[in-house]
């Protein structure tokens, strides 16, 4: 007999929110500039395009260049990152409690999903280093479609799981994924980990800030409760 109980699903950003992968961003910014003969932007600059699709990142990074600039810089950048990933070099470890975090949503009966700025194929190397890539029933990414702020990402998350907006929170650090989720008509906790300040995810209309794992637990259970998911 289906269970009356509703659908859960909690979507989290990559970047930011499942692993601290600014060091990697920031230098292979850093490489591709060098490579194409331009100054760097600040590694503060660079977090603050942390969670967009590569080509919208690169146009705010570089708003003074040309469309072929702009996809100069998005191929150098996503060739020093892939330099990177080939010597195993790439630094984008877990946040501490982020294991324990999806262990319990997923064991409250939660259906747990990814939506990032991240290519496919970027989110499954991440996913496959730290062993999560069957933690998530779905991965969605920029590479067919808008990116974050625009809702189609986590609008494609909630049909793939048919979960409604009522039904889904989106999880993330920046206030891309704060917009996102309120474009979607969905929950959005932000976590004070990230790249963008508490206070902006806060002004930006995120329903409750978590300033650990735990909280963030927390936060998500506040906000659809808990219990068996629909058969």
């Amino acid at each position: 007999m289906p269970s009356s109980q509703p659908l859960r699903l909690a979507v989290f950003d990559c970047d930011g929110t499942l692993v601290d992968s600014q060091h990697s961003i920031v230098a292979s910014i850093a490489a591709a500039s060098a490579v194409i003969g331009v100054p760097a932007p600040a590694a503060d600059r660079v977090r603050r395009i942390v969670g967009l699709s590569l080509p919208e990142g690169i146009e705010r990074l570089f708003p003074d260049a040309d469309a072929d600039g702009h996809a100069e810089m998005t191929r150098r950048y996503r060739e020093a990152f892939a330099g990177m990933r080939q010597d195993d070099s790439v630094e984008e470890p877990l946040f501490p409690g982020i294991v324990e975090t999806l262990d319990r949503l997923a064991g409250a009966g939660y259906l747990l999903g990814v939506a990032t700025g991240k290519s496919m194929r970027g989110l499954t190397a991440t996913l496959a280093r730290h062993g999560l890539g069957d933690r998530f029933v779905t991965l969605q990414t920029a590479d067919h479609g808008p990116g974050k702020p625009h809702p189609a990402m986590l609008e494609r998350a909630m049909a793939a799981c048919g979960a409604a907006p009522s039904e889904t929170v989106m999880i993330g650090d920046t206030s891309f994924d704060v917009e996102m989720a309120l474009g979607a008509g969905a929950y959005a906790v932000g976590v004070g980990w990230g790249y963008h300040p508490a206070d902006e995810l806060t002004a930006a209309g995120a329903h409750r800030m978590a300033e650990d794992c735990e909280a963030l637990a927390e936060a998500v259970l506040s906000l659809l409760g808990a219990g068996p998911r629909a058969a």
